[in-house]
């Protein structure tokens, strides 16, 4: 047992499918939402924990309050035809045949992974392709160590989400470091390395070292990225775990190494910047001289409103954390259920934007990462012949392409880029990309 900021004392313990009826002893979880989660975990990942459930679930708020919705699975989250097949093999194991192949073909039509992440993203070498990498911009690496495949607490419209349903041809991962350094090796360009998952601060201090250590010894990378969720679903990694003090002592050497280390923190909403334990947790990373990045999707039922992005980013800046990102939800699992018009996202953003001091002008938003690259709804224009979105590429998976603006007719429901017009004018290589014609490889 780990003694907590407040003087209790906690240990990080999972919850998911099976601890339902757990979870509805100790908290008002109605039946109804119970078998949903049931049903749906069978095709998305569900998994909470103790600091989630009392810390951030306001309770008397379910089910329209956001935390409760950012991680437990809504019956609106898949259509009516596959929650019928759901209901009617309830009763079958999950081995059972039929509820395989009944699993996997809703889960196919998901899009299990957008934006060409395994076919364009997954560099190769001699022997093949490459487990645990992908490599879509010149300059940045992503790395899957196998044993960070999983996080703290799920987020239900999580882009990763088939990570983590236990299929392995869904599934990035990295059995060790050997593969990635040897792509570095024959990748002089890449200055960053991102460790993804999942949630590599899942991992022990002593697995994550055998991680981040050896990328030190790598001339050509000077930024080391930390992509986690743990500061908003469990500080007690960087607090009152057993290995808290060690990790702190890791991340130190990774800056005294004279790299940047920055954590790239998932925060989705205020509340879960708002605990002593979070806040202490923050002030504990920063003391090492890590730079805390923080993004977010803009998620419908959850974050879908300008006070909400306003309050975060405020509360990000007075934290000692850089607003980085606002994304668009990305257009895979439960995406529907999510979706917020591009329209009304230029409008969230703006309102928020307007209302923040100089220095949380740092965020950009709302951006999609697509195939081609990550893409920024500057805003909207008026011309004689209509109404058009302004839009850039912030980064491109063929670097001539960065910085790059086109447009497209507005649309009051277009909520992803394959559902607008885009229009390049006379840039002949920004139109080949657009439409599919030419897909730059970062090799």
């Amino acid at each position: 047992m780990h003694l907590t900021v407040d003087g209790t004392t906690t240990r990080f313990r999972a919850y998911g499918p099976r601890q339902l009826d757990d979870i509805a002893r100790r908290y008002p979880l109605p039946d109804a939402a119970r078998e949903t989660v049931r049903l749906l975990s069978r095709v998305l990942p569900f998994r909470v924990n103790e600091y989630v459930l009392s810390e951030l679930v306001d309770w008397t708020r379910v089910p329209d309050d956001p935390m409760y919705q950012l991680v437990f699975p809504q019956a609106g989250m898949l259509d009516e035809a596959d929650l019928g097949v759901l209901r009617r093999l309830a009763g079958r194991r999950d081995g059972d045949p039929e509820v395989v192949a009944a699993v996997r073909e809703i889960r196919e039509r998901l899009n299990p992974h957008p934006g060409g992440q395994q076919e364009l993203n997954v560099p190769r070498d001699d022997s093949g392709p490459v487990p645990g990498l992908q490599h879509k911009y010149r300059e940045t690496v992503l790395y899957f160590p196998g044993q960070g495949q999983t996080c703290h607490t799920y987020c239900t419209y999580c882009f990763r989400w088939a990570q983590f349903v236990g299929d392995a041809d869904l599934r990035f991962a990295a059995r060790g470091p050997a593969g990635l350094l040897r792509h570095l090796r024959g990748h002089p360009d890449v200055s960053d390395v991102l460790v993804t998952g999942g949630d590599p601060m899942v991992m022990t201090t002593e697995r994550l070292r055998g991680h981040l250590e050896p990328l030190l010894d790598v001339p050509t990378v000077r930024t080391v990225r930390i992509g986690t969720k743990s500061p908003a679903y469990w500080p007690q990694r960087f607090v009152s775990d057993s290995d808290a003090d060690d990790v702190l002592r890791l991340f130190e050497r990774v800056v005294q190494s004279g790299r940047t280390l920055a954590v790239m923190a998932h925060l989705s909403h205020p509340r879960e910047l708002a605990t002593p334990l979070a806040q202490r947790a923050l002030e504990r990373i920063r003391a090492t001289g890590a730079v805390v990045y923080c993004q977010a999707p803009l998620i419908g039922h959850v974050n879908d409103n300008a006070a909400t992005w306003s309050g975060l980013w405020r509360a990000e800046l007075a934290a000692g954390l850089v607003p980085y990102y606002m994304f668009v939800a990305r257009d895979t699992g439960p995406h529907a259920y999510y979706r917020v018009p591009l329209a009304r996202a230029v409008d969230i953003f703006q309102e928020a934007y307007r209302e923040l001091p100089g220095l949380a002008r740092t965020v950009r938003g709302p951006v999609m990462s697509t195939t081609v690259g990550k893409v920024v709804v500057d805003g909207v224009e008026h011309l004689p012949e209509g109404r058009y979105f302004r839009l850039r590429l912030l980064q491109a998976r063929d670097p001539r392409l960065v910085g790059r603006p086109f447009r497209a007719p507005w649309s009051p429901t277009a909520a992803w880029v394959d559902e607008l017009r885009c229009e390049a004018g006379a840039d002949e290589a920004l139109h080949a990309a657009l439409t599919g014609g030419a897909r730059a490889e970062v090799a």
